[in-house]
């Protein structure tokens, strides 16, 4: 009987040590069960077919025959030699200044209207609202707006501007309009996403720098520029990537004639009109490889670290 009882005392503390390991096992493994879903779906839709564009890259396919040739690094070598198709590096060069002024436009802004303002609110409104704008509207618009004898010519009409250019008529001024266009939609994020980062910041400091004498620019160079420096950080590199990747408003308004065509318009081109997937896929490698390059450096010259402004 001793021995029986002793027996079923080991298997006793032997359940009671197995329960607490199968609750750690089951709760280690429950934030796996909930990312099954997740995963499949992001390595389904986004990195099986990065994959598959990465191989179609060394290739001639065309996008219909089942036939593929390799090719080696032939398609980027195309890229890089032939004039034609490496001249959207400098009509990127437009959207890229472009962004400069836009996430200087928007950091003042944010930064006069995150203080007592009459109005702020509806300038608030006003500065977001063309981001609200679909874009294939706002190409539509715009058409209208740089057309010969149209909005513009109208409103310099007014001021006794006389002027017979054709805005979009050549390579130089349909670009800097087209940079423009960008800069008048896109604006209105940058603010929000400056804006929300300022006011974020504690009041407190804003009236411990004024009990010390400091003016706005103090305040906006110790307190406010240190304060939203990782929102600063994304920013820039949104606009970046965005200034490489800009399509729907040059495709709408002059569909890349005139020297107007960016890297996304050319690598719509090259896949759906003259049938060069292949090309197609080594010009979309490209463009994710450059904006990759771009992230990183950005992130070793400007770390995110966190800020403390206490």
């Amino acid at each position: 009987m001793a021995a029986t009882a002793q027996r079923a005392a080991e298997k006793t503390d032997a359940g009671a040590e197995s329960a607490p390991a199968r609750g750690r096992r089951g709760r280690s493994l429950t934030p796996w069960l909930f990312l099954i879903a997740p995963l499949t779906l992001l390595i389904v839709f986004t990195y099986a077919p990065i994959a598959n564009m990465v191989a179609y890259s060394f290739t001639d396919w065309d996008g219909v025959s089942p036939e593929l040739n390799y090719t080696g690094v032939g398609n980027y070598t195309e890229i890089f030699t032939r004039e034609d198709l490496f001249r959207v590096f400098f009509v990127s060069g437009y959207y890229l200044a472009a962004s400069a002024v836009q996430i200087a436009a928007a950091l003042y802004f944010a930064t006069v209207l995150s203080f007592n303002v009459r109005f702020r609110n509806f300038y608030k409104g006003v500065l977001f609202f063309p981001y609200l704008i679909n874009g294939v509207a706002i190409g539509f618009v715009f058409l209208y707006f740089f057309q010969d004898g149209g909005t513009l010519d109208s409103v310099l009409g007014l001021f006794g501007v006389t002027t017979d250019h054709a805005w979009l008529g050549t390579s130089t001024s349909a670009n800097t309009s087209l940079a423009g266009v960008s800069i008048w939609r896109y604006l209105g994020l940058n603010f929000v996403l400056f804006l929300g980062a300022i006011q974020s910041i504690p009041g407190e400091l804003y009236e411990t720098a004024e009990l010390d004498g400091a003016n706005r620019w103090h305040q906006f160079r110790y307190i406010i520029a240190p304060g939203i420096k990782p929102v600063l950080s994304l920013t820039v590199i949104l606009s970046i990537s965005g200034s490489l990747s800009v399509f729907e408003i040059p495709y709408i308004m002059t569909g890349g004639a005139t020297g107007t065509e960016t890297f996304v318009i050319q690598t719509v081109n090259l896949a759906f009109r003259f049938n060069k997937t292949g090309l197609a896929s080594a010009a979309a490698v490209v463009l994710l490889l450059i904006i990759l390059l771009v992230t990183w450096v950005q992130r070793r010259l400007v770390p995110d670290d966190k800020v403390d402004l206490v």
